[in-house]
């Protein structure tokens, strides 16, 4: 008939906040008071010792740990029970079951195929990418924070920042009106509270006083506020919205963190177009498809690159059966086809520009879906021609992927042309270094800087000044990855031509100062271009990061 409730905070990993605890503990002591126990509380928050005594065997005193679960949403619950069904779509419009499509034409979609029916995400290899990435000084892992999110070095952050400014170019060309939401949300809010269960993605839950927040894991949620808030008009439709968003969060498990493949804090470009049925979303679609697929090929892939996955329910197929084939002749190569009996989550259909890597794991980059919830969900509503309220379709667009998995596909890219036998090396708009001078001694030092004025308006130039021989220069240039070195003696001040090693081609051409603007510009052509943001001499960098 007598009980003490003794707080006993240190044996759990995971502490609630000591306010809720405080609580806990009042909320028990009255309740024990209420049936007539008598009943003591001991201090919350002080340091206290206790011996305790008990008879019997010494495995009787056994700990008890009481963890709260992971907060998940219930579309990640209904994907991982999910049920597909998966078909390869030919050009022809042939739908064949997986196990009976041959794919002796085909080895990559095969792979591909495989890997997403196992729909198991883990690695248990560092991929090539990973070791590129820190050799080439672009990114590693940051030990000072959660994994998955990495720190970039000053050619990483160059990288990363061209492809950020060439996405949101070509998406402002498309039409997009850009703007910019927070990066959290009240976790209560009546709107957030329901679709939260109906993304299939693990978000961070933050308290601030009294309040719960979560980390937004797309811009959806910003950009549908602003929606609801505005006046629109089916002449308005279809309306494009854009964000880059640096950053969205999502709690990845640990077995699938690696490298700039899969993170949990990334850079993701984000549109939403609202669209006043669903003729004009299919045709939104494919303008869409359309425009995902250039927007990759300007980066630098090719068709070859990519295998494109189509999800959609079964009802869906049986009734746009020949707008899905039409998106499969538009490519002209067979599609993966994942068939659900119901939909999971907002959105039906969806499609991916997938790329396969050097371990034969996929990774999804532009993707577009129709979302048939949310408009209601959020009271987004468009005035008919009648003068009614209805609610628009949403098409959800990355039209790049994430910026971070964009760079993660070129570096494996490059691997896989490297093991063929090819130069690896990065899309040219995209190299830090574009051309490197390297002077015989530094006699020719003040001509290379001459040299360097007069290209760095157009290009990246630097100067490898070290105290090095030539030889060693160079490789040094083309471990880089360097796309032009020239190297500049008597020969090249006399003369004003020079010696270009080409990388990509594997060749040295001679050429003048405006043969090499003219190389430049053409490989430049409509790209962003920013300078170098590193020292231009070699000499005055720090060694390694």
């Amino acid at each position: 008939n007598k009980v003490l409730i003794y707080p006993y905070a240190h044996l759990s990993k995971e502490l609630a906040n000591p306010s809720k605890a405080l609580n806990l503990l009042k909320l028990l002591e009255e309740k024990f008071k209420e049936v007539g126990i008598e009943v003591f509380r001991a201090p919350f928050g002080w340091n206290k010792s206790l011996k305790l005594k008990v008879k019997g065997h010494p495995l009787a005193e056994q700990l008890r740990v009481y963890e709260g679960k992971e907060e998940v949403s219930i579309a990640l619950k209904l994907e991982e029970k999910l049920v597909s069904e998966w078909y390869i779509l030919e050009p022809n419009g042939n739908l064949v079951e997986v196990e009976k499509f041959d794919f002796s034409n085909f080895p990559n979609l095969e792979k591909f195929a495989r890997y997403e029916i196992a729909k198991s995400r883990k690695v248990d290899r560092v991929p090539p990418h990973v070791k590129l990435m820190k050799r080439l000084e672009i990114a590693d892992s940051e030990p000072g924070s959660d994994p998955g999110n990495l720190r970039y070095y000053p050619k990483g952050r160059l990288i990363k920042s061209l492809l950020e400014t060439f996405v949101t170019q070509k998406v402002l060309e498309f039409g997009a009106m850009e703007v910019e939401t927070p990066l959290m949300y009240d976790y209560n809010h009546p709107a957030f509270a329901d679709y939260l269960n109906r993304f299939p993605a693990r978000h961070y839950i933050l308290l601030s006083g009294n309040k719960k927040y979560f980390m937004r894991f797309s811009a959806c949620f910003g950009q549908f506020l602003i929606a609801k808030d505005a006046q629109i008009s089916y002449k308005n439709l279809p309306l494009r919205i854009y964000e880059l968003t640096r950053y969205s969060f999502r709690r990845e498990k640990s077995g699938e963190i690696t490298g700039l493949r899969r993170l949990r804090s990334f850079t993701m470009p984000d549109m939403h177009t609202l669209c006043k049925d669903l003729n004009q979303a299919k045709k939104e679609f494919k303008k869409q498809f359309d425009f995902c697929l250039e927007v990759l090929l300007e980066i630098g892939f090719t068709k070859d690159d990519f295998e494109v996955a189509l999800r959609f329910t079964k009802d869906f197929w049986k009734q746009n059966k020949n707008f899905i084939i039409s998106l499969v002749k538009r490519f002209g190569k067979p599609f993966l086809i994942e068939m659900w009996n119901y939909r999971y989550a907002y959105f039906d259909p969806k499609f991916e520009f997938n790329f396969v890597d050097a371990l034969d794991k996929a990774s999804a980059l532009s993707t577009v879906q129709i979302d048939h919830e949310n408009a209601k969900r959020y009271g987004i509503t468009y005035v008919d021609e009648k003068g009614k309220e209805q609610h628009p379709l949403i098409l959800h667009c990355s039209p790049s992927g994430a910026i971070e998995r964009v760079m993660y596909a070129l570096l494996e890219k490059a691997y896989l042309e490297e093991k063929k036998g090819k130069v690896p090396a990065l899309p040219f708009w995209l190299s830090p270094t574009q051309v490197r001078l390297i002077p015989v001694n530094d006699d020719f030092l003040p001509f290379c800087e001459k040299v360097a004025k007069k290209l760095e308006k157009f290009a990246r130039v630097d100067i490898d000044d070290r105290n090095e021989t030539v030889q060693r220069k160079i490789r040094d240039a083309e471990l880089e990855w360097i796309p032009l070195i020239l190297v500049i003696g008597e020969k090249e001040v006399k003369s004003n031509k020079f010696q270009v090693r080409i990388r990509e081609e594997k060749t040295i051409k001679e050429m003048s100062l405006p043969e090499i603007l003219k190389w430049i510009k053409n490989k430049t052509k409509h790209k962003p271009f920013k300078p170098l943001n590193l020292p231009k001499r070699v000499s005055k960098r720090i060694p390694q990061f």
